[in-house]
């Protein structure tokens, strides 16, 4: 299974949205992500990854803010208040929720 960005992209500029699901697969489910000027998520109930495929900016994980870019990886738990801030009108990232409903617990 491949997944091009570019396809992606494409796909998601003949949505009505900012966000398209791609692949699902037991927990996993994957989505492109492309907000247009502000960013208005809320708390997911499933663990999250983001891993940034365009673009740079700002990002806000639970009170706790950093700056992302092309390639980062970010994560965010089940629950947690989070957004990107800032950023340039080309970001664009993969989102990948998984686990169960509440989040993975650590040990």
């Amino acid at each position: 299974m491949k997944i091009n960005p570019k396809e992606a992209l494409q796909q998601l500029s003949t949505q009505d949205g900012p966000f398209l699901d791609l692949f699902a697969h037991g927990t996993l489910s994957v989505e492109i992500y492309k907000p247009e000027k502000v960013d208005l998520q809320q708390p997911h109930s499933r663990d999250e990854v983001y891993v940034v495929i365009s673009g740079s900016g700002e990002f806000l994980n639970d009170g706790v803010r950093t700056t992302f870019s092309p390639g980062d990886f970010l994560f965010v738990p089940a629950g947690v208040e989070h957004r990107f801030e800032n950023f340039t009108d080309d970001f664009a990232t993969w989102v990948l929720f998984y686990g169960p409903e509440g989040g993975e617990n650590n040990p």
